[in-house]
């Protein structure tokens, strides 16, 4: 059954009588509805393409969550081969909130690490909706560790509201897990390239993204705080979200011009969630491509090349 968004419904409307009509020539093999239905097909489409021409802010935020979305699972298993998850932080537990391992991509072995959500509620409750503990950062910074040691290139699919807050989390060092797997991001000499598959959402998204390149899905979002915290802060008054996302200048189009990140990769009309396979297939030749872009580096160039990126991004946001 599709989901739609509160700005949806008018599109959901009319696919809905689309499928009613259709539901009765079935059930009535006689009744002729096809010139009806393919009227309000074309009607649906092209409200489609306006909807999505001009999505503010907060409409991508809802689109990034939308719980069709392609999450981490389904890339890994659709993008990589002989995957084998690695897991635990050899120090407190496994958090099924992040995903790892080694694998192959077109046939290169990598490490593959990123945030998995779940797709329904039992497996959102145990991935904790893709908001990572302490042990989940830690556990990156292993795989990150193994990768540089074996020469191997880490792909990073970053899609989380951020990490988790809890009293826990708090307890065993989150703040210092993260900052630890951003410092690791910096250090290893081994090509690290990220997307931002849905959401980016602050320290728990940069612990993984602070890569050589970084690409975004077309509707994905990157921030250092959810519109809705945001406008918790600034206005007290969580309803404020839509002034807030405009304000925080979160979406793939404004980042690049800010030069945070380097890709915008185009999603299929309507969203990912509504054509998973070509969305995962457009991520798949970003990944390629981004990967091709490093090659023949050496670790120092490596290292030089991310650091220079996070370094001159203040200067190039100032002149844009």
């Amino acid at each position: 059954m599709t989901h739609y968004m509160d700005f949806e419904k008018p599109l959901a409307e009319i696919e809905g009588k689309a499928e009613e009509l259709r539901a009765m020539a079935r059930r009535d093999p006689e009744m002729d509805v096809s010139e009806e239905a393919k009227a309000l097909d074309a009607k649906a489409a092209k409200m489609l393409d306006d909807l999505y021409k001009s999505l503010t802010p907060w409409r991508k935020c809802q689109v990034a969550r939308h719980p069709d979305r392609p999450h981490c699972r389904d890339y890994i298993e659709a993008l990589f081969t002989e995957f084998t998850p690695l897991a635990g932080d050899r120090n407190f537990a496994e958090d099924e909130a992040v995903m790892g391992g080694l694998a192959r991509f077109n046939d290169r072995a990598v490490v593959i690490i990123g945030h998995e959500k779940g797709n329904d509620t039992k497996s959102r409750i145990e991935r904790n909706f893709g908001m990572a503990r302490p042990e989940g950062y830690r556990k990156a910074v292993r795989l990150m560790d193994l990768a540089d040691r074996f020469g191997l290139p880490v792909i990073t699919l970053v899609d989380t509201p951020g990490a988790y807050p809890g009293k826990g989390a708090e307890e065993r060092g989150q703040s210092e897990a993260i900052a630890r797997a951003t410092e690791k991001c910096l250090q290893i000499g081994v090509p690290l390239v990220s997307v931002i598959i849905g959401e980016g959402g602050s320290g728990g998204a940069v612990a993984f993204a602070t890569a050589n390149r970084v690409a975004m899905l077309e509707h994905s979002v990157y921030s250092v705080i959810s519109p809705e915290g945001c406008a918790s802060i600034l206005w007290k008054d969580a309803d404020k979200m839509r002034e807030a996302a405009e304000a925080l200048r979160l979406t793939a189009q404004d980042l690049k011009q800010l030069g945070v990140n380097d890709t915008i990769i185009p999603e299929p009309k309507g969203g990912a969630h509504r054509n998973p396979e070509a969305a995962i297939n457009a991520v798949r030749d970003a990944i390629g491509d981004m990967l091709k872009s490093l090659d023949g580096k050496n670790a120092k160039a490596l290292i030089k090349d991310r650091r220079e990126k996070y370094l001159d991004m203040g200067d190039r946001g100032l002149a844009a």
